[in-house]
């Protein structure tokens, strides 16, 4: 049985340029032949694919946080929507504390995604939005609505400020829904994503499980946040980057001593390799 290596992205794998180093490809790639390799990441398929360009990825990838999990060539494995009805009710709930989320949502079965959001931004969201300018699909709305099947719903602001929202979703919702509160490492704020109860990475390792056929018990994951808790705790080898929140380095087996720009997960799979 083949050993099985799954890597975040964001603070992980990717430098924080958003770039991946030849040495990293390299190493990555020279496991392919006898591993299974696969990403689980809070980015959507299309940004997945433009960053994973000449990178080996040999089963269905956990995308969204686990909401969505497809291989690269857009064979679509599962899902787990939140419906309009809720994502309206969620945007309306914000709205009263005076925030707007982005909402991802699925287009059509060719994983063309929609990346909706509110014209009324704050200062970090302004900011996260001059990545998109000109992204297919990205749209701004004066009165924003949630679509029909809707990947996640996040906002970005003060940690006071998105627990009272949680609190206050917690309430109309209860564990109808999945809330994941943690800090964005670079921009000094904090992220509220909330997803369909089932959508973590946790339960998408097990929808690639049952895909591909492996052994968790031959489980290797790579992270760095919160929102990585749940394959740590499934895994049989947790590794953390030295740049990881202290709540994650806590559940890992490993914490390395190199971070994401210095390709900490690469020369961990080297020493593997080398001894």
């Amino acid at each position: 049985m083949k050993n099985i290596y799954i890597t975040d992205l964001d603070h992980t794998f990717l430098r924080t340029d958003l770039s991946i180093s030849d040495y990293t490809k390299k190493i990555w790639n020279s496991y392919a032949p006898e591993s299974i390799l696969s990403i689980a990441t809070a980015r959507t398929y299309k940004k997945t694919q433009q960053f994973l360009k000449g990178v080996e990825v040999n089963a269905p990838m956990i995308l969204l946080d686990g909401a969505l999990i497809a291989t690269k060539d857009k064979k679509i494995i599962d899902t787990k929507f939140i419906n309009k009805e809720f994502g309206d009710a969620i945007i309306e709930e914000g709205s009263r504390l005076g925030i707007y989320p982005f909402v991802l949502s699925l287009v059509d079965d060719e994983l063309n995604e929609a990346f909706s959001y509110s014209t009324t931004l704050n200062s970090y969201q302004s900011e996260i939005i001059t990545r998109y300018v000109g992204d297919e699909y990205t749209e701004a709305f004066d009165d924003l609505r949630a679509m029909e099947n809707n990947f996640k719903i996040v906002y970005m602001a003060e940690e006071m400020l998105l627990q009272a929202l949680e609190q206050n979703l917690r309430i109309i919702f209860g564990d109808e829904l999945k809330y994941v509160l943690a800090p964005e490492a670079y921009m000094g704020c904090y992220f509220l994503t909330i997803l369909h109860k089932d959508a973590d990475k946790s339960h998408g390792i097990k929808s690639v499980s049952e895909a591909v056929g492996f052994d968790l018990g031959k489980l290797t994951v790579f992270g760095d946040n919160l929102n990585d808790i749940g394959m740590f705790e499934l895994a049989n080898t947790s590794v953390a980057v030295a740049n990881a929140q202290e709540g994650l380095r806590e559940k890992a087996d490993v914490v390395l001593s190199q971070t994401n720009d210095e390709d900490a997960v690469a020369k961990y799979l080297e020493y593997l390799k080398n001894g």
